[in-house]
């Protein structure tokens, strides 16, 4: 009885980890809406921890575009993420008023989201009959929860720096019919992201980037990435992400990443984790595929925007 009293509140954080978040930022920040300065639809998959049966899987689609002179930037994404027996769905529509600041542009985004969550517990597998247990509920639970965010994002052609928070609302997650107050709840994430581009000659360039994710209570948490970029075609990188076991002190995951620009207006990126904890004993790792589409290719006359950066 004496564990369960100490672990009666727990946080941590909930939302999903993206090796390759550089081509997915919308999922963050609302404020990137428009940024591509061009329509741009993405798609991404990542299935982690190989090997393990029930682990996290994700699949979403994303578009945004800019609008009125690149004054406005408007997105929405569809993403469906499982573990185990639960299934979430989400939905979010974004929004960003852009400003026209130095040699690029600064955005306020607000985004609005309805998530499905889902709990199909005749997937559970037991001991014995299901039906004996009471703790076990039976059949599908599932509930939509509204919320809100709001995010800044500058960027240039060679420069980009943005902090949001995806989630404002704080709420009750709870999918049991109980009335003895919240037992689980969202919790507030806040981002910080930036990055910039070196560049040694024309065939060669360096992109480091960086991913901060802070939860109240949860340990501090980040990706750093280094992406060398050839002939603006094809980049090849590395990435850290810190975490893990505080044991060993490696961190969660080292990461080999892939893209490559096969026409104007399409990428393909692919990503490969590695654990670094006492967790890499038990899989094989995690594999990340991103697909994007930019209508009209990339950018020309335009030294604030890239559709293959920033």
């Amino acid at each position: 009885t004496i564990f369960l009293f100490i672990s009666n509140f727990v946080i941590g954080q909930q939302e999903q980890h993206y090796t390759q978040w550089m081509l997915y930022k919308l999922g963050t920040n609302p404020a990137y809406a428009g940024a591509n300065d061009a329509p741009c639809i993405s798609a991404l998959v990542r299935s982690q921890w190989l090997g393990i049966a029930g682990t996290p899987q994700t699949q979403l689609v994303t578009f945004n575009m800019p609008l009125l002179n690149k004054r406005i930037g408007v997105g929405g994404s569809i993403a469906r993420h499982t573990i185990g027996v639960t299934e979430n769905y989400t939905v979010e529509a974004d929004y960003a008023y852009r400003l026209r600041l130095g040699r690029g542009f600064l955005a306020l985004g607000l985004s609005g989201s309805v998530r499905l969550l889902r709990n199909d517990f005749s997937e559970v597998q037991s001991t014995q009959p299901k039906e004996t247990d009471g703790s076990i509920p039976i059949g599908l639970q599932s509930r939509y929860i509204p919320n809100f965010g709001a995010g800044l994002y500058y960027n240039t052609a060679n420069f980009f720096f943005g902090v949001s928070v995806p989630r404002l609302l704080e709420n009750d997650i709870d999918l049991a019919d109980v009335d003895d107050g919240t037992i689980s709840k969202e919790i507030r994430h806040i981002y910080a992201m930036g990055g910039f581009i070196i560049s040694f000659n024309d065939n060669v360039k360096l992109q480091p980037q960086v991913l901060m994710k802070y939860v109240d209570g949860a340990p501090f948490d980040a990706d750093v990435n280094f992406n060398f970029i050839f002939m603006d075609k094809f980049t090849a990188g590395l990435s850290y992400r810190i975490g893990g076991s505080k044991r060993s002190g490696a961190g969660e995951s080292a990461s080999l990443l892939f893209a490559a620009q096969i026409t104007d207006s399409i990428l393909f990126g692919i990503s490969y984790d590695a654990n670094l904890s006492e967790f890499r004993n038990y899989n094989s790792g995690s594999i990340e595929g991103a697909l994007r589409y930019c209508i009209g290719g990339k950018s020309e006359g335009e030294e604030f925007t890239n559709p293959r950066f920033f």
